[in-house]
């Protein structure tokens, strides 16, 4: 029996490796417009001004770049326990832990593919310094003097060796949610689209065609307005910044967004999802064919090669 929606409340935070651990912090600052709120060891801290906990990214020093860490809050302690009684039920490895950028006890597990999962729930709510106070007591953050000004960590893509088999681990184990699919002629799933929430996604795996395990495809920062990615677009153009594609609307779940290459060499994307929830507690499965899939994106753009082949970290 698939896990209950809601027992995962939300997306907490991601750990991002990084060869150039001051270039992407400097992206991410600058350019994103998040904040630095501390540093410890080779990682540095950072946050959206309107995620509610202390930390949304985690940037930490590597050879390589990827994700080291993807970390989901649990709705109650309960709710934590019954996930991870379900993971080692169905015969899943974990381990406890003390929990990184303010969360409370972790539980580390890993899907079939390898991506590194951390559930919690005791949490730090960030409170704002003086100078960064906003106007309104229902925003934890004033907004930002300087760059994009990202609202909130939106969702992770990662690359998979077998689409299904990781989807049904998120599925049937943390109770996301499928909201839609790309299904190629063979009959091979390509790639999926889960959320944890009315959002219409938060956790999606695509296929890696190198057939390679445990890479990522990219993680995505939600922008307050279409016009703020555009903003995007042009500073990353000021600024040297690699655009990869867009900006433009894709088909699949209807996101208007911009992909470029933070200097450590992950892919990043800007979006702007804000307007489209999924609400219908028996919404669809939607399946898009190969077919439609060669169409390209909403309005015409044809999927960029590297969108195929670019991962992290990368392989031969």
């Amino acid at each position: 029996m698939p896990a209950p929606l809601g027992d995962v409340a939300h997306l907490g935070h991601v750990e991002l490796l990084t060869p150039d651990v001051e270039g992407s912090t400097w992206f991410f600052t600058e350019i994103l417009g998040m904040t630095e709120t501390r540093r410890e060891g080779d990682s540095i801290h950072l946050r959206t001004f309107d995620d509610y906990e202390q930390t949304s990214l985690v940037l930490t020093a590597h050879t390589t770049t990827g994700v080291r860490r993807t970390a989901l809050r649990a709705s109650s302690e309960e709710a934590l326990q019954r996930r991870v009684r379900a993971i080692e039920e169905a015969g899943g490895a974990g381990e406890w832990t003390d929990g990184l950028a303010g969360t409370g006890r972790t539980y580390l597990t890993h899907d079939p593919d390898g991506h590194e999962y951390a559930l919690y729930y005791d949490t730090e709510w960030y409170v704002a310094p003086d100078d960064l106070r906003p106007g309104l007591k229902n925003q934890p953050q004033a907004k930002p003097r300087q760059g994009v000004g990202v609202r909130r960590l939106d969702h992770v893509n990662y690359l998979g060796a077998d689409v299904e088999a990781n989807a049904a681990w998120v599925e049937g184990l943390l109770g996301a949610r499928p909201t839609e699919q790309i299904r190629l002629d063979s009959g091979r799933v390509a790639a999926r689209w889960m959320t944890f929430t009315n959002k219409s996604y938060d956790i999606v795996y695509t296929e890696d065609w190198t057939g390679s395990s445990g890479r990522l495809h990219h993680i995505a920062f939600a922008t307050d307005t279409r016009e703020d990615i555009l903003r995007a677009a042009d500073l990353c153009l000021d600024n040297g910044v690699h655009i990869e594609t867009g900006p433009h609307k894709h088909a699949i779940q209807q996101t208007f967004f911009l992909y470029v290459y933070e200097p450590g060499g992950n892919r990043i994307e800007l979006c702007n999802p804000l307007t489209r929830l999924v609400l219908a507690p028996d919404w669809p499965l939607i399946t898009w064919t190969e077919e439609e899939r060669k169409r390209g994106q909403a309005w015409g753009l044809k999927t960029i090669d590297t969108f195929h082949t670019h991962g992290m970290p990368p392989v031969d």
